[in-house]
C-alpha cells in the first residue's frame, strides 16, 4: 500500500483544508473527501499531476437531505481512486468536468437525470436514460419516490 499512501499524502498537500478525509480500505482502493468548491481543483490535479487518466463512472448516492456524488478514477489501470462530495438535495449542483474529461458527458447526464444533480457549465444535459416524456423534476433515485409512486407517475401519460 506503499503507492496508495504516497498518492494521499500528494492529495493532502495540494488539497490543504479542502480535503475533509481520506481512507484506504485495502490495496488499490482510495477513498477520497473533498469539499465541492475543490472539486475542478482536485481532478485537474489527479488527470495532470497524478496520471489519473481514466474516469470509470461517477455515480450518485440519496443520503436523505443530500446527495453524494461520486467520481471513480483510475492510476495506470492498478488503483481506483474514488472522489466523493456531497451537495444539498435542495440545490444539488456541481462544476462540470467534462472540460478536464470528455467522456464525462455521458455520466454527468446519468446522474442528472437519475439524481436531479446539475452539472454547472455542461454542454447538454438533455435526458439520457430516462424514457421521452418522462415527468420533469421527477428524478427516480431519490429516497422522496416509492416504485409505487413512480409507477403511477409515469402511467398517466
Amino acid at each position: 500500500m506503499e503507492k496508495e499512501n504516497e498518492i494521499v499524502k500528494k492529495l493532502k498537500n495540494f488539497l490543504k483544508e479542502n480535503l475533509v478525509r481520506t481512507t484506504v480500505p485495502k490495496e488499490r482502493r482510495i477513498f477520497v473527501y473533498i469539499k465541492k468548491d475543490a472539486l475542478k481543483d482536485a481532478v485537474k490535479y489527479l488527470v495532470k499531476d497524478l496520471e489519473f487518466k481514466h474516469l470509470s463512472t461517477i455515480t450518485g448516492v440519496d443520503l436523505g437531505g443530500e446527495i453524494e456524488v461520486i467520481y471513480h478514477m483510475a492510476y495506470k489501470g492498478s488503483i481506483v481512486l474514488s472522489i466523493r462530495l456531497t451537495v444539498s438535495e435542495k440545490n444539488p449542483s456541481v462544476p462540470t468536468i467534462t472540460d478536464l474529461i470528455p467522456g464525462a458527458v455521458l455520466y454527468e447526464r446519468e446522474v442528472h437525470d437519475l439524481f436531479g444533480v446539475n452539472f454547472e457549465g455542461h454542454p447538454d444535459l438533455s435526458p439520457l436514460v430516462l424514457p421521452e416524456g418522462w415527468p420533469q423534476g421527477v428524478y427516480p433515485l431519490r429516497k422522496e419516490h416509492k416504485l409505487e409512486h413512480l409507477r403511477e407517475m409515469t402511467s398517466k401519460k
